[in-house]
């Protein structure tokens, strides 16, 4: 029996599985650390008492440090969530329970869900390492390569690189940190901004998407670059709500590229640059996946 919780930024999942099966979830929302935490924890007390785990897995919003050398490790660092810098998920969570436990982002374990059990098992031969980006509230990455996340210090940070800007766009970005990042360009906030409306009365025909398209094509091409990535998968409510935004980014990353890099053309884009195929589940499954990987690293699996 496993032990999962996915930690968002909105609302919190709670769950327990046998194996990948996720027998029993539990919703509850985001609000301080002690209430949010203290809840997650009588529901995971309640179930262990009927079923002992035989470990956790455990996937937040960040930043979190990662590093377990470090003195704050699974704590979480300055962030605009109010009340949350600071908190102890790792400690909070885990002190409860006698079984081995790992934590990670939320996206690193989406992006692991994906490689194993969703569009990097899929076709003729499965993907050893994909990126997972998700555009929403802001802009966050996960990657799962050979087989593991990525983390060291901390954990990848992608909505905070900055990239080229196209031709003619002359918005100034939102984020508080670095103004034009690919956060402060293309989040839902950053486009709320960007047009002057909500993201729901935006125009898709508004010619500005082009900039927003070419902002997260240049991000994905970076990606593609810089880490050999198979597969990038781009979710999200702003990836995944915009119909016709994402052919718009896959023409443009071809075109950035060059032909560079020569697997990339106009007629392997789209199983390269695609959609993640496990859907909002992708979140709960990637706390399951870091908890078959405490098994594992218990010696137990």
């Amino acid at each position: 029996m496993l032990a999962g919780v996915e930690l968002g930024g909105t609302k919190v999942f709670v769950l327990r599985a046998r194996g990948r099966i996720i027998l029993d979830r539990e919703m509850i929302p985001t609000t301080t650390p002690l209430d949010t935490l203290g809840r997650a924890v009588e529901i995971l007390k309640d179930w262990d008492a009927q079923e002992a785990f035989a470990a956790m897995g455990i996937g937040s919003f960040g930043p979190l440090r990662l590093d377990s050398h470090a003195a704050d490790f699974g704590i979480m660092l300055p962030t605009p969530k109010p009340g949350w810098a600071g908190a102890d998920i790792w400690g909070t969570l885990t002190a409860p329970f006698d079984c081995p436990a790992v934590i990670d982002t939320d996206v690193n374990g989406a992006a692991l869900a994906e490689l194993r059990w969703g569009a990097g098992a899929q076709g003729p031969v499965p993907s050893d390492s994909l990126c997972y980006i998700t555009i929403g509230t802001g802009v966050g990455g996960g990657f799962a390569l050979n087989g593991r996340t990525l983390r060291g210090a901390m954990h990848p940070e992608i909505g905070h690189i900055r990239v080229p800007r196209a031709h003619g766009d002359s918005f100034a970005g939102s984020c508080p940190f670095h103004g034009d990042c690919i956060e402060g360009l293309v989040s839902g906030p950053a486009l709320a901004k960007r047009f002057g409306v909500p993201g729901h009365e935006i125009d898709p025909n508004d010619p500005r998407w082009d900039h927003v398209a070419s902002d997260i094509a240049h991000l994905v091409s970076t990606i593609l670059l810089s880490t050999s990535a198979r597969q990038v998968l781009i979710g999200g409510g702003v990836g995944m709500g915009r119909t016709g935004l994402l052919d718009q980014v896959r023409e443009k990353v071809v075109t950035q590229l060059g032909g560079y890099l020569s697997h990339i053309d106009a007629d392997s884009i789209d199983q390269i640059v695609r959609p993640p195929m496990l859907g909002d589940q992708a979140g709960p499954l990637g706390a399951v996946a870091l908890a078959l990987d405490a098994l594992e690293g218990a010696g137990i699996a």
